[in-house]
C-alpha cells in the first residue's frame, strides 16, 4: 500500500516510537499503582511515641489504599502492651466505629491460646503429649483410612504433623441457625491423608479434634473449660469460644476481598478458629508468653510448658515455609536476623484476617485485627515497620512486600508486550492490511492456536472473577486486578489473529 493511501503516517509503527512511549504508558500504569507506603524514616528503638506517630501517618493511608473498613492495633514492650489504638469502623452501614474493646474474630490465633487448654490438661498428668489421642476418645472413632490412626498423637496433632487435611472452610452458619455437631464435622473432616508423623500439613480438623479430646477428658464444654482454665487467669475477661449477642461492643461486619459486608457468623467447630476476642485481650495472651518479663503466664502454666509450646516440632515446608522456619505447638516460629526467636500466629476467615508476631526473650510484640480479607500486605508493612523499630531488621511475613514488588514488575513486563503487540495488530487493522476472515487458508494452523490459547485464558479468567475468594487477590488485593486486566488484554490479541487475519496479495 502506498504511504500516501495510508491514513497513518509510517513513522507511528516504527520501533524508535513505539518503545519509549509504550515504556513511559507501562512505567506510569505500573509505578502508580505499586507506590511504596512510607510515611516517614523509622529508627531503631526511638521513643514510642515517634514510632506511633509514624503508625497514625501510615496506617489510615494503608487502610484507604487496601480499602480495609477497620482494624485495631496492640504494641507489647518489655513483656507489657504499652499502646492499642483502633482504626476506621466495625461496620460500614452503620457508620459505628472500631474500638480496641470491640469483641472481634481472631481466626486461627485460637489455636495458639486453645494449645495453652491442652498443656494446663499435660501440666494435670490427664493427657500425654506423646500418646494416641483415640486413648483419650470414648464416643468417637477416626472415620476409615489407609493410614493408622493409632499413630496419630497429641503433640502431632498440635503441630500440624498428624495427617489430616485442612477440613471444610467457607461454611458458615449464622449464630442462631442449627449447625452439625463436633462429632459429625470431624467424621467428615477428620479423615487421615498421609502417614502421621511424616510432614507439616495445616490442619483446622486436627486443633477439631483437640477440641473434642477436652471435652471427654474434662467432661465439661470446651468453651467453659478455656475461659476458667485459661483466658480468665491470663485477664482475657473480653474473649470467649462461644458468641453470644450480649457482646458489647458487638462483633464488627467482616469484608471479602472484592469489599462485600459478611454478617457475624460462627463455625461447627471453636478450637481452629472460633475464638471472640479484643486486640486488649490478645496482647495480654502474647505478654502470658513471656514469662521473663510478665508473671500472668504462669497462673496458668509452668515457665517449662510455656517453652514447650514454644519449641520447634517440625520444619516447614512450601508456602508457609517463606515465612516461617517451623512450627512448634500452636505457634509458627522462626529465627530473625541476630538468632532470636519469634513467635506468630495469623488467622483468616470470611471477611477477616489477623495477626500476631512476639520475640518473648525481648519482650516485644504485636497484635493486629482487621475485619477485611485484604490484609496481606497491610499486615507486611505494618510488621516490617515493627521489627525495624524493634532493632530485628526483618520477619518472615516482610517478604510479601518484596514479593509485591517482583509481581508488579513481572506486571509491567507483560504490559508492555502484550501492548507492543497490541500495537501492531492495531495499525494492521487500521491499514486495511488485516481484515476480518477467520481462520483463513494459509494462516490456520498458527491462527488456530493462539486462539484457541485466548479462549482458555479468558475462560479461566472470566472462572476467577466469579470466584468469592482467591488467595492471590488476598495476598496482591490491588495488583491482582492489574494482572487480570493484563490477562484480558494477552486474550484479546491471541484471538484477535485468528479472527482478523492478514489480507493475501494479489499475484499480477
Amino acid at each position: 500500500m502506498d504511504e500516501k493511501n495510508n491514513p497513518q503516517p509510517r513513522f507511528i509503527n516504527r520501533w524508535w516510537f513505539k518503545l519509549p512511549v509504550l515504556l513511559a504508558l507501562c512505567l506510569t500504569l505500573v509505578l502508580s499503582g505499586a507506590r511504596l507506603h512510607r510515611a516517614n524514616t523509622i529508627e531503631e528503638n526511638e521513643p514510642l511515641a515517634a514510632f506511633t506517630c509514624h503508625l497514625d501517618e501510615s496506617i489510615p493511608t494503608l487502610m484507604k489504599d487496601y480499602a480495609i473498613p477497620g482494624m485495631a492495633v496492640a504494641l507489647v514492650r518489655k513483656g507489657a502492651a504499652v499502646w492499642t489504638k483502633a482504626y476506621g469502623y466495625a461496620d460500614l452501614e452503620t457508620g459505628r466505629k472500631m474500638t480496641t474493646d470491640t469483641w472481634c474474630r481472631v481466626e486461627s490465633i485460637s489455636k495458639s491460646v486453645t494449645a495453652w487448654g491442652v498443656m494446663k490438661l499435660v501440666e494435670k498428668g490427664r493427657v500425654d503429649l506423646d500418646v494416641p489421642v483415640k486413648r483419650y476418645l470414648k464416643n468417637w472413632n477416626f472415620p476409615a483410612s489407609g493410614f493408622s490412626d493409632e499413630k496419630v498423637t497429641v503433640r502431632q496433632l498440635l503441630s500440624h504433623n498428624a495427617g489430616l487435611p485442612l477440613g471444610t472452610i467457607g461454611v458458615l452458619y449464622s449464630p442462631e441457625e442449627r449447625r452439625p455437631s463436633l462429632e459429625e464435622s470431624l467424621s467428615k473432616d477428620a479423615v487421615l491423608v498421609r502417614e502421621p508423623g511424616s510432614s507439616f500439613s495445616y490442619s483446622n480438623a486436627g486443633f477439631n479434634l483437640l477440641e473434642l479430646m477436652i471435652q471427654e477428658v474434662t467432661g465439661r464444654d470446651f468453651a467453659d473449660y478455656m475461659k476458667t482454665e485459661v483466658l480468665l487467669p491470663l485477664g482475657m475477661g473480653r474473649s470467649s469460644f462461644d458468641w453470644s449477642g450480649d457482646m458489647r461492643p458487638p462483633v464488627p461486619s467482616g469484608h471479602g476481598t472484592k469489599g462485600k459486608p459478611i454478617p457475624v457468623y460462627v463455625y461447627p467447630q471453636r478450637a481452629s478458629g472460633g475464638l471472640f476476642a479484643s486486640v486488649e485481650d490478645v496482647a495480654a495472651f502474647v505478654t502470658a508468653g513471656m514469662p521473663a518479663y510478665s508473671p500472668v503466664g504462669l497462673k496458668v502454666l509452668k515457665a517449662r510448658s510455656i517453652e514447650t509450646l514454644h519449641t520447634p516440632m517440625v520444619r516447614i515446608p512450601g508456602f508457609y515455609g517463606l515465612a516461617f522456619e517451623s512450627y512448634g505447638l500452636g505457634h509458627f516460629i522462626e529465627r530473625l536476623p541476630g538468632g532470636k526467636k519469634a513467635l506468630s500466629h495469623g488467622g483468616q476467615g470470611t471477611g477477616w484476617m489477623t495477626h500476631f508476631h512476639s520475640v518473648p526473650e525481648t519482650g516485644d510484640g504485636i497484635v493486629i485485627l482487621t475485619n477485611s480479607q485484604r490484609s496481606w500486605p497491610f499486615f507486611a508493612y505494618m510488621l516490617s515497620d515493627w521489627a525495624k523499630w524493634c532493632g530485628f531488621s526483618s520477619v518472615g511475613m516482610g517478604r510479601i512486600v518484596q514479593a509485591r514488588k517482583a509481581l508488579w514488575a513481572l506486571i509491567g513486563l507483560a504490559l508492555f508486550a502484550v501492548l507492543w503487540r497490541a500495537w501492531g495488530l492495531a495499525q494492521g487493522l487500521l491499514s486495511g492490511e488485516r481484515r476480518f476472515a477467520p481462520l483463513a487458508k494459509g494462516s490456520r494452523p498458527a491462527a488456530s492456536a493462539q486462539g484457541f490459547s485466548g479462549l482458555i485464558l479468558a475462560s479461566g479468567l472470566l472462572w476467577a472473577m466469579g470466584q468469592d475468594y482467591l488467595f492471590i487477590t488476598s495476598v496482591f488485593p490491588i495488583a491482582s486486578v492489574w494482572l487480570g486486566a493484563v490477562m484480558f488484554l494477552s486474550a484479546v490479541v491471541l484471538v484477535v489473529p485468528a479472527l482478523f487475519t492478514r489480507a493475501v496479495p494479489e499475484v499480477r
